[in-house]
C-alpha cells in the first residue's frame, strides 16, 4: 500500500536528485514529495544514504508511532531527531565554529 513520503536534501549530487525525481516529485529544489510503497521508500533512502557525501538528507514517512510518522536522517546536520519517551523531538547542536582569519599586519 503506497504512503506519502517527504525527502529533503541539501548539497547532494545532481544525479541523486535526478534519481529521486524519477519516483517522486521535486516540488521545490531539494524537497521531494510522493506516494510510494514501503519497499520503494526504503530503496530510495538506501540510494540517498549511499551518496549523500558532505550533504544532508531527511526522510519523513508515516509510521505506527504516537506522532504518526518517523524521521530518518543522513549526513551532517545541526538538527538531530531524538527519542523522548516515544516522541521524536529535534535537538539543535551548536553551530560549527568558524576560525577567524587574521590578516598579517
Amino acid at each position: 500500500m503506497p504512503s506519502m513520503v517527504v525527502i529533503a536534501t541539501t548539497a547532494v549530487p545532481d544525479h541523486l536528485r535526478g534519481a529521486l525525481s524519477r519516483w517522486i516529485s521535486d516540488v521545490v529544489p531539494g524537497i521531494f514529495v510522493g506516494s510510494v510503497s514501503a519497499r520503494v521508500r526504503d530503496e530510495l533512502w538506501h540510494a540517498v544514504t549511499e551518496v549523500v557525501g558532505n550533504g544532508a538528507a531527511i526522510l519523513v514517512h508515516p509510521a505506527a508511532t504516537e506522532q504518526g510518522y518517523a524521521i530518518r536522517t543522513a549526513g551532517t546536520r545541526r538538527r538531530i531527531p531524538v527519542d523522548f519517551d516515544g516522541l521524536t523531538l529535534i535537538r539543535m547542536t551548536a553551530a560549527p565554529k568558524v576560525k577567524e582569519m587574521q590578516s598579517p599586519s
